[in-house]
């Protein structure tokens, strides 16, 4: 470790050198460029298994497939190069990942009687962002047969104007020893790719006269030529040019004597100019070899101890920090569950990706857009059928992490506020870089897209009616928890400490120096009021019309884009809305998060200063927390409801008791002395409505609407929400008032709950998940889902209070 500790010491000392010290705005550039070429390079294709390449548009793009080949008949659905659901994994991740240093990840590949481990680590050096490695090790599995025969495909492809050649001499028989590729862009500059040979690897032996003509000890490489836009389709090109090679084969030797399945199914030795390379090995059980890309600017070239040392150095680096900054509090300070928290905090940050490409926008702004007519779904649903004004825009380019590397590999806009709690703890620079990503992304109106599907690759994986996205729908503003995360930070400094580390000087260097993060929100901020006002604008409910009484005639939302069975811009997709959807509703909701939203931005006027728009923002903030009351409350039913208007044109409450029901609370608009407290926690805590033993039900189980249809947000416990609200009991636990007891008890028993269930889940199916069943704790929908799944990790991390100990100074 203390090798690497060098190098990264070196790097920042040699930038800040130049540098008077004092002169904050030089040194937050010279930090911008420093975080920049640490996170230049990664798994940045988290769709694959594995995939390499550096946040540049049109670059280098790697790709790793693999498969069993001891017979004819599975070959075909056994090669692995995407991530998928239900493929015959017993489990896959980041054991353990760092986004600036790097990781190890295990794949246990059932299906393949396989278990391969990818550990790949970044070196500093150089004015092109560094050297990467990747060791790739096969570990057959206890039921694999005595001799499991392998074949791994190592590709590498260059988009755009750079250039890749591979550097070994052509011989028709294959290449012995390292394969070598060389190759250059504006951007990276001239770089060297090594595959090695490895040492002590078995090859399959010669049991066929093809073996004279291709000998499996040899690396056979196939060079092509190919348009930009299918180099995604990696494994699909493969196919295609290992068919042609089986046909060959099979024409020459014949059915009755044909090559074996190890044999056969390989490509042809053809290195010639291309800007595609595959490099096919095969291997006789265990193996390891060694991927190497080393920066012609680098001081020196990668070389196998290069990649030995900073594994150990990532492992050791990885294991202190989690230690100093999310380490699980008790009842989980065991060994079991810290294993677990590196596992999900890892695959969280193991998912971020680098994506570039168009995307399909319809921009008609067709008037029945406008949803303002009853019976408006039906209109809306007749204008996006029409499509004339859908085109693609762009390109652009996100940096992000996703949902879920099988399912969901793109850009979700409300999942990504939830992404980033916890990286935030881990790394608030790369927080605030993936945030800037996304307000990048705004057009001039204000608008981001709810779902960022950029170029053919994330299209394949969206179904068509879903890809088109639209101007008008909104999506919870998320990422304004950060901005609320970061504020806290510097507001309470003993939060974080000081430090000489010259990778913490990167990850905190917004938090070591406040005036870096002013600076940052001060160019965000015109970014961020485009967007809120945005908000105001697109999303407004209507309460003149209806007379409806409420503080101000303003404040009131409605999410545009519904239909009769789903709000899927709320993110809440299926929950229970009124009957027939109406123009005159008012969404609970929404209204909450737009009071998160603006409390958010009265702040961020705060801390850069700006005390008009500060005061503007606290009469918006105002306003919306008396008109939640006014509008929402049902005294009746002694909760927040949506309104809706009913066949007399008269403003009603329709109730459907869940998160819905507890948004005001969960979005930290309830004071603790708040006359709505003690019937939210009555219905959070009744089992007979949202308490379940696996955490907090999306609808109460006394509804009638409970686990029917779809039954996507219908019952089952979710963690963003859970979190939530185990954040909203925490802090009321921390607020003198009525309610301080009962909140330290909820908090402690919901905590643990949830805990506990994902982490049995986790140990039994080897998998988190996008949901869990509230009646057996089962998960469910998607697996791999470690996204917002993996705020676990962050309530693992929140204080105990059992006992009262936290609120010994309050009591």
């Amino acid at each position: 470790m203390l090798q690497l500790l060098r190098l990264w010491t070196l790097a920042v000392c040699l930038c800040l050198l130049h540098f008077a010290a004092g002169d904050d705005q030089v040194v937050l550039s010279d930090n911008a460029k420093l975080s920049n070429e640490t996170l230049l390079w990664g798994p940045y294709r988290p769709n694959l298994y594995f995939g390499v390449r550096p946040r540049i548009p049109k670059s280098l793009t790697t790709g790793l497939l693999w498969a069993k080949v001891d017979n004819f008949q599975d070959v075909q659905n056994n090669f692995r190069h995407t991530c998928e659901q239900h493929e015959g994994m017993a489990g896959y991740g980041w054991d353990e990942y760092d986004v600036r240093l790097g990781g190890r990840q295990t794949i246990h590949d059932a299906g393949n009687k396989i278990d391969i481990t990818t550990s790949f680590v970044k070196i500093p050096g150089g004015t092109h962002g560094g050297s990467w490695g990747v060791r790739i090790k096969g570990t057959p599995r206890e039921d694999a047969p005595e001799h499991l025969i392998t074949s791994m495909v190592f590709y590498a492809a260059m988009e755009g104007f750079g250039d890749l050649q591979v550097a070994n001499e052509e011989d028709e028989l294959g290449v012995e020893g390292t394969v070598r590729m060389e190759g250059s862009s504006s951007e990276l500059g001239g770089f060297k790719l090594e595959i090695t040979d490895g040492e002590g690897n078995m090859h399959p032996p010669k049991r066929h006269k093809s073996y004279e003509a291709k000998p499996l000890d040899r690396s056979i490489v196939a060079s092509l030529q190919v348009e930009d836009v299918n180099i995604w389709q990696a494994k699909a090109l493969f196919f295609q040019h290992m068919k042609t090679e089986i046909d060959e084969m099979v024409s020459l030797y014949g059915q009755e004597n044909a090559p074996p399945p190890w044999q056969i199914f390989t490509i042809a030795n053809n290195i010639k100019e291309g800007n595609m390379h595959f490099v096919q090995k095969v291997f006789d059980g265990a193996f390891e070899f060694d991927i190497m890309f080393s920066s012609g600017s680098a001081p020196e070239p990668m070389v196998a101890k290069s990649i030995t040392n900073a594994i150990e150095s990532a492992t050791e680096s990885f294991s202190d920090r989690f230690s100093k900054v999310l380490a699980p509090k008790a009842p989980f300070d065991k060994s079991k569950y810290r294993v677990f928290a590196y596992s999900m905090l890892s695959n969280l940050i193991g998912g971020i990706g680098y994506f570039y490409g168009d995307a399909l926008v319809d921009r008609s702004y067709a008037p029945e857009y406008e949803e303002e007519n009853e019976g408006f779904w039906e209109e809306t649903a007749e204008a996006r059928q029409r499509q004339g004004a859908v085109k693609l825009e762009g390109p652009a380019e996100l940096y992000t992490s996703i949902p879920s590397r099988p399912f969901f590999p793109r850009g979700f806009l409300w999942d990504e506020g939830f992404h980033l709690v916890p990286v935030a703890d881990w790394d608030m620079d790369l927080t605030l870089d993936i945030v800037k990503s996304w307000f990048n992304l705004m057009d001039e109106d204000g608008w981001i897209g709810r779902e960022q599907i950029l170029g053919p690759e994330a299209r394949s994986k969206v179904p068509p009616e879903f890809q088109v996205q639209y101007p008008h729908y909104a999506n919870p503003p998320t990422l304004f928890l950060i901005f609320e995360a970061l504020i806290d930070k510097l507001q309470n400094p003993t939060s974080f400490k000081a430090s000489t580390d010259p990778l913490e000087l990167i990850r905190s260097a917004h938090l070591q120096n406040p005036e870096n993060a002013k600076d940052y929100l001060r160019s965000l901020y015109p970014l961020l009021k485009r967007h809120y006002f945005w908000f105001r604008k697109t999303q407004w409910g209507d309460i003149k019309s209806y007379d409806r009484v409420a503080y101000s005639m303003k404040e009131a939302y409605r999410w545009r884009g519904r239909s009769t069975t789903h709000v899927l811009t709320s993110g809440l997709d299926d929950y229970p809305r009124p009957q027939p959807p109406h123009p005159g509703e008012l969404h609970t909701d929404l209204i909450s998060w737009m009071g998160m939203m603006t409390r958010s931005m009265r702040r961020i006027a705060e801390t850069i200063g700006d005390t008009d728009d500060a005061r503007e923002f606290q009469g918006y903030e105002t306003a919306i927390i008396r008109n939640i009351d006014d509008l929402h409350w049902s005294k009746k039913e002694q909760t927040y409801c949506d309104a809706a208007i009913d066949d007399y044109e008269e403003s009603i409450h329709v109730c459907h008791k869940g998160y819905i029901s507890i948004f005001p609370f969960l979005t930290g608009l309830l004071p603790a002395d708040s006359p709505r407290l003690g019937a939210i926690l009555d219905l959070i805590s009744d089992p007979e409505e949202l308490w379940s033993p696996y955490g907090i039900r999306s609808l109460s189980k006394s509804n009638p609407n409970y686990q029917t249809g779809e039954n996507y947000w219908r019952s089952p416990v979710w963690m963003n929400i859970n979190y939530l609200a185990v954040k909203a009991l925490f802090d009321l636990s921390r607020s003198p008032g009525p309610h301080q007891q009962r909140a330290i008890k909820l908090y402690n028993s919901l905590r643990t709950n949830l805990v506990e269930n994902v982490f049995k889940e986790w140990e039994r199916t080897k998998f988190a998940w996008e949901q869990y069943n509230p009646e057996t704790g089962e998960g469910q929908r998607t697996q791999h889902f470690t996204g917002w799944t993996s705020l676990v990790v962050k309530i693992m991390a929140m204080e105990d209070l059992r006992g009262g100990e936290g609120v010994r100074d309050e009591l």
